[in-house]
């Protein structure tokens, strides 16, 4: 992921002609790499519903369309949905590697205020808490979600 951050901050400029804000080259890079991640995940989820479903209800005369809304995805969401949340949690995990493209995150600001005050301690310390609460929230929700789509 890295070197794809790097690629788009430092490489694309070079072949579009002009500079790309760090930011906006950080979502980019967190884009790219989630949404590949996301394609498989989908595409495992897809798959992972028996064949015989789809046979079925084409069989009985359902078009290809409102067989994967009504039969297929509804099957896969639920098989999904723990991957997708564990997605979620990686990604907010990798934005700390976006900082080596200039990108301020929550680990960069803290080394930031260690800098000024010389209280690492503390600081690195309520970082950590607030990752763990961000995380455990996220997790919170998705066993609500599951139990919901259970």
């Amino acid at each position: 992921m890295m070197v794809l951050a790097f690629f788009i901050f430092f490489g694309l400029p070079g072949i579009v002609g002009f500079t790309i804000p760090d930011f906006i080259a950080g979502v980019i890079t967190l884009t790219l790499n989630a949404s590949a991640y996301i394609a498989e995940i989908v595409r495992g989820g897809i798959n992972a519903v028996p064949v015989g479903q789809m046979e079925a209800s084409r069989s009985l005369g359902l078009s290809y369309n409102r067989t994967m809304q009504k039969i297929i995805l509804p099957q896969a969401i639920r098989i999904m949905l723990p991957s997708f949340v564990n997605q979620f949690v990686i990604s907010l995990k990798d934005t700390t590697i976006i900082s080596a493209i200039g990108v301020v995150e929550l680990l960069q600001a803290g080394k930031i205020i260690v800098a000024r005050t010389t209280q690492s301690t503390y600081v690195y310390l309520i970082i950590a808490i607030m990752y763990l609460v961000l995380i455990t929230a996220l997790t919170k929700l998705a066993k609500v979600l599951e139990k919901k789509v259970k």
